[in-house]
């Protein structure tokens, strides 16, 4: 079963109930050599209905010291496929990373950030 690591909105019941149609099952993680970030979320409309004004992002730095607290869940092919569309609606783009518990997970991040 593929594993997905969410720092933001896929932790929210709501989410995901809306989009896999069920509650995942998750335990908690980090993602190491990275750091938070915000994105403006630009649908008012999505905005109004998560009820925030920014994704969270993250970014990977290369420093040791830096890590993104999140939740790390379970997921079938179908269903990371559902996560696909929510996250690309945003334009968030799905990578692969390695967990600070040595898992390797699924982690979306935004595609138009700058370098």
């Amino acid at each position: 079963m593929p594993l997905l690591f969410s720092y933001g909105t896929l932790q929210k019941e709501s989410v995901q109930l809306a989009t896999f149609g069920r509650l995942l099952k998750g335990w908690p993680d980090e993602l190491a050599y990275a750091a938070r970030t915000q994105v403006p979320i630009e649908d008012p409309q999505r905005a109004a209905a998560l009820g925030m004004t920014h994704y969270v992002n993250v970014l990977f730095t290369g420093n040791r010291a830096d890590r993104v607290a999140g939740v790390v869940l379970e997921v079938t092919d179908a269903e990371l496929a559902a996560a696909d569309g929510y996250e690309q609606s945003a334009a968030y783009v799905r990578v692969p990373a390695t967990l600070a518990s040595g898992r390797q997970a699924w982690v979306y991040v935004y595609s138009r950030q700058s370098s």
